[in-house]
């Protein structure tokens, strides 16, 4: 299968500074606040990170299904840094047995007019159009998360 079809591109908007979104990245304890979708935790002392080339990005989502605690590790390295402009990092994902996929995940941070910052995503590939779909979902309750952490971040800055 030709996984390089299989690729997530997103855009969003945050009403922050490039600076403070970047941080919610790389900061452990913002990453903690909101990173997973909506039901899923991260908890902070299941987070490293050690932002420069060569350095980690490790978390681990942690959540409940049916009674059932099930968590999804992240354990990538940092391949790209150039703060508050780039972050990519590459991981080894396992989506199906037998099957081992280097995924990564670069994100680009652009100044926008007003103090607004537009970020680039853009992950894979992924083994299906269906992990593709799933990761685009869990993004983007992720960000609405973020949304809510950077209003804290900026009134408290």
């Amino acid at each position: 299968m030709n996984t390089e079809q299989h690729v997530l591109t997103m855009t969003r908007e945050f009403d922050a500074p490039r600076e403070l979104v970047f941080q919610a990245f790389v900061d452990p304890d913002q990453l903690a606040a909101w990173f997973g979708p909506v039901g899923v935790d991260s908890p902070r002392d299941r987070i490293a990170v050690d932002p420069r080339v060569g350095g980690i990005w490790q978390l681990v989502m942690t959540w409940d299904e049916n009674g059932v605690a099930k968590e999804s590790p992240i354990d990538a390295v940092i391949t790209a840094y150039d703060p508050p402009a780039l972050l990519v990092a590459t991981q080894k994902a396992e989506p199906d047995a037998g099957i081992t996929l280097l995924l990564e995940m670069r994100l680009e941070f652009e100044v926008l007019d007003g103090g607004r910052t537009r970020l680039h995503l853009t992950q894979g590939p992924f083994d299906s159009d269906e992990w593709v779909e799933m990761t685009r979902e869990g993004w983007g309750t992720s960000f609405t998360k973020l949304d809510t952490l950077l209003v804290r971040e900026e009134g408290a800055a």
